[in-house]
């Protein structure tokens, strides 16, 4: 069992590793600074509320005015970045499953912004112990 484990952790740091170098290849304009940015604000442990604690982060290696730069001059192509993403393997569970994260808060929000070619909608069925409502974000029929 531990072998598998150990192959597991193998593969998991090869795929984050090809998409860490993906994502640097989809930086072409103050590559280091935006890199290091996201880094920074990934790593970062309790909420950022301002782009100085970025900047104070040990992730960002750089002081505050090459933030700031690679924030005003910088670029990202985002259609790679797409691709990049898009590559990525489903995370799945140890028997296979596909893993994905749901809101399932009590709160409706059917004013939250969807991207254009999606609506929100709400789905009355029936559940386990009654009735039941699930809304989610579908994809547009029009």
């Amino acid at each position: 069992m531990s072998v598998l484990n150990a192959a597991a952790r193998v593969e998991s740091l090869a795929v984050s590793s090809r998409f860490r170098t993906d994502f640097y290849g989809c930086l072409p304009a103050r590559t280091d600074a935006l890199f290091e940015l996201a880094e920074a604000l990934l790593c970062t442990e309790c909420p950022v509320k301002t782009l100085v604690e970025l900047a104070l982060a040990p992730e960002h290696r750089r002081g505050h005015g090459a933030l700031y730069d690679g924030l005003n001059s910088g670029r990202i192509e985002g259609a790679r970045l797409r691709r990049s993403l898009s590559a990525l393997p489903l995370p799945r569970a140890a028997d296979g499953r596909i893993v994905l994260a749901v809101d399932v808060g009590p709160w409706l929000r059917s004013d939250a912004a969807t991207s254009a070619e999606r609506v929100f909608c709400h789905v009355y069925g029936r559940a386990v112990d009654g009735a039941g409502c699930v809304s989610f974000a579908g994809a547009s029929s029009a």
